[in-house]
């Protein structure tokens, strides 16, 4: 790293970016700040703090542009529209003002190599385009797949917008001189846009958060959790394609059983007061605001079983980046996801949960249950988690991935 980047000016454009801590955010600073800290003259184009809540944070808000310094980065904030509920048409909207401000106000300096974090179609674009104004290499990595999402997550309107986001993604990553998938369910898609196979790298995501550390039981009580209850928590974004009315209707189910279960919905997002109106009356199920960096794992950790949920339909588009989280707190994973999609494949890949039906609340309590009647088998599979990160989800081996890639990159000379 430091003989390719050193002194060389690199710019990664990621609408997510520090504050925001979880999602995509943080794998965006800790890539920007690994390649600064390497001696590169490190650049960010990137939007207004907005994630999970979608509201833009404090500090921000009526900001037009923004530039500032974080980790020895410089970060380049465009102000763009925040859709506090998700449509296909505002999804483009979205899409559009981020396109049309940052390619109006572009950062004045000329990278030597451009990283662009998508699913953001915009910054793709964007990316690309500055890149070829530059005559440097463009590197994508992809996080979300745009065109599959529209087709699978069950927004309003995506079908139509399916075909579009498709087109569009696909010729940003044919045109890519690089392009990195966070995972082999990735692949084959990206190479039916038309993308060779030799240009597309695996790039899994890393932990970017600390095993816990505190006391897990003044974590229980602090939360008001009691000893006696088994605990299943869902943390990060509450949006169409995680399909959370699943752990709603488990909830549901639970209390009218004697043994106590309480699940736990954990952050913010579009979907948030949908869910709150639906669990109304379901007192098995509380909600929590999105946890502090520092508190994040202890919390995590604090609880018996960590759930991740997507509806039936999606497959190949996304893999969750709580997983990272998930795994590195030692407590076991009920995954009710496809059981063909890239979430499945990682979680059994692992070791460390359990692979379910999606959309069955039914099957997910029974887990559930089966978990807190056996906890030497919890106990098991919540080990293999931390083991599972050491090897293959360590951040220096992570970041040390993507700029491979870079390198790939210009030493194609494209």
């Amino acid at each position: 790293m430091e003989d390719s980047f050193a002194g060389r000016c690199v710019l990664v454009v990621s609408t997510n970016y520090a504050p925001e801590h979880t999602g995509i955010g943080p794998y965006s600073t800790q890539i920007a700040e690994h390649l600064a800290a390497s001696g590169a003259d490190t650049h960010v184009l990137a939007g207004m703090p907005h994630y999970p809540a979608w509201r833009v944070a404090d500090g921000y808000r009526g900001r037009w542009r923004v530039r500032e310094r974080r980790g020895g980065v410089t970060v380049h904030r465009r102000r763009h529209t925040v859709p506090p509920h998700q449509t296909a048409l505002r999804r483009a909207l979205f899409e559009a003002s981020i396109l049309a401000h940052s390619a109006l106000t572009p950062p004045r300096i000329r990278p030597d190599v451009v990283l662009t974090q998508m699913p953001s179609l915009a910054g793709g674009v964007l990316g690309g385009r500055l890149a070829r104004q530059a005559g440097v290499p463009h590197v994508v990595v992809v996080q979300d797949l745009m065109g599959a999402a529209a087709e699978q997550s069950g927004i309003q309107g995506g079908g139509r917008a399916a075909a579009l986001a498709g087109a569009v993604e696909a010729r940003v990553l044919r045109q890519a001189a690089v392009v990195g998938v966070v995972h082999e369910s990735f692949v084959d898609r990206v190479t039916a846009m038309g993308v060779p196979r030799a240009r597309v790298h695996v790039v899994p995501n890393w932990t970017h958060v600390r095993g816990p550390s505190g006391d897990r039981d003044r974590t229980r009580a602090r939360l008001d959790w009691s000893a006696g209850e088994t605990v299943v928590l869902h943390a990060g974004n509450m949006g169409l394609k995680q399909g959370l009315e699943v752990l709603v209707e488990a909830a549901r189910l639970a209390g009218q059983e004697a043994a106590p279960v309480r699940f736990v919905l954990m952050g913010d997002g579009n979907q948030r007061a949908q869910l709150e109106r639906l669990a109304a009356d379901v007192p098995a199920l509380s909600f929590l605001p999105p946890a502090d960096a520092e508190d994040f794992p202890e919390v995590l950790a604090a609880a018996d079983v960590l759930a991740v949920t997507q509806k039936a339909s999606v497959l190949d588009m996304s893999l969750p980046s709580k997983l990272t989280s998930y795994f590195m707190t030692g407590r076991p994973v009920i995954a009710s996801v496809a059981a063909e999609g890239g979430t499945a494949q990682e979680v059994l890949r692992s070791g460390a949960g359990t692979v379910l039906a999606p959309e069955d609340p039914k099957a997910l309590l029974a887990e559930v249950r089966a978990l807190a009647d056996d906890p030497g088998r919890a106990a098991r599979l919540g080990a293999r988690g931390p083991q599972y990160v050491e090897q293959r989800l360590s951040s220096r081996a992570g970041l040390e991935r993507i700029t491979e890639l870079l390198r790939i990159a210009r030493a194609a000379g494209r």
